[in-house]
């Protein structure tokens, strides 16, 4: 096979900023894998600097997967996952890529859907929240949550100066919306143990990393404390880190730039199941060619928070989206992703 990768510039609506920053310009990577008969695989590598990815980066590691792909069977999606790990331990956005890929090309040889690949059901797939980010102020804040009316589950940005503000703000704007708080690892356990109220005022119902990763005995302190669930998101990168959260926190949140692959992220999902805990599957900033392999096994997710292309002005894809915040899934062959 060979591989064809190229940097991508798009451009959120609003500025995207969580707590530790943000911006308007995004950098992704598009993969395209071509077989030896023609055929094609489509995948999209969303790095974050957060766990030490750049555009840049990732176009140097997938540039030396190809090597590794040049002679490899395609049908070998497990082993060839296997190699790209061995090359390179990190690199989960680019390796992700490649995984992508090698799925819509399989799939798209069997003539199928990719979730007809998995023998899902997509009337299972669920809702996906929609993402407020922090904002500079209370217009800007009043004006997202208007233009966000049409989706019925909120995912407030938290970690700045005014969060009880915000929260409250949210509400009266979104009455009716489910709401969900993302902290992304900037509160200490007292400043989580101190907000607990406040986001039961606002019916709140799922509180996201609200410390930093390695703070484990924190997040079973502030889970033993909360009326809510607690789900963790940046303490849990691969299926291995999950027993340890047994009882810390009752849910996991998987994004696919953070584990690596589909398999590793169906391995998760099978993980978390048998410890008895929540599901959701998360998002960067990205494309529907990014959102697009997560939309397709998302029938066996309890939470989806696929909204990475929704909050895009430019997004260059069209395929499997959250229209009214629902997940939803064409007849379109692998991943269903074409160019716009």
């Amino acid at each position: 096979m060979l591989l064809h990768a190229e940097i991508l510039q798009v451009h959120t609506r609003h500025p995207f900023i969580i707590a530790r920053g943000g911006q308007s310009a995004y950098r992704t990577v598009f993969v395209r894998l071509v077989d030896t008969d023609g055929a094609e695989g489509w995948g999209e590598a969303a790095p974050s600097r957060f766990y030490g990815e750049t555009a840049d980066s990732a176009l140097l590691a997938l540039q030396q997967f190809a090597p590794l792909l040049a002679n490899a069977d395609a049908w070998s999606i497990d082993a060839i996952e296997r190699e790209l790990e061995k090359a390179l331990r990190w690199n989960a956005a680019a390796r992700c890529a490649v995984s992508a890929a090698l799925h819509d090309l399989a799939a798209r040889r069997l003539g199928v859907p990719l979730w007809r690949y998995w023998g899902l059901d997509r009337a299972a797939a669920p809702q996906s929240s929609f993402t407020i980010g922090i904002a500079p102020d209370v217009a800007t804040l009043r004006s997202r949550v208007q233009e966000a009316a049409h989706y019925p589950i909120l995912k407030i940005k938290l970690g700045s100066s005014w969060d009880r503000e915000v929260l409250r703000i949210v509400r009266e704007e979104a009455p009716n919306a489910i709401l969900r708080v993302d902290a992304n690892a900037a509160w200490t356990p007292k400043q989580a143990l101190g907000m607990l109220d406040a986001l039961h005022a606002v019916g709140v119902d799922m509180l996201e990393q609200p410390l930093q990763p390695q703070d484990l005995a924190g997040l079973r302190f502030v889970r033993e404390r909360a009326a809510i669930p607690v789900v963790a998101d940046e303490s849990c990168l691969v299926a291995s880190d999950i027993p340890k959260l047994e009882g810390v926190v009752d849910g996991v949140n998987i994004k696919l730039a953070k584990c690596g692959s589909l398999r590793e992220a169906l391995r998760m999902i099978a993980v978390a199941r048998a410890h008895g805990m929540r599901v959701m599957c998360g998002c960067m900033i990205e494309t529907t060619l990014g959102i697009a392999p997560a939309a397709h096994f998302s029938p066996l997710l309890d939470d989806a928070d696929l909204d990475g292309a929704a909050l895009l002005a430019d997004d260059p894809f069209v395929g499997p989206g959250i229209p009214g915040g629902q997940v939803t899934l064409g007849d379109a062959l692998g991943l269903g992703v074409s160019r716009r």
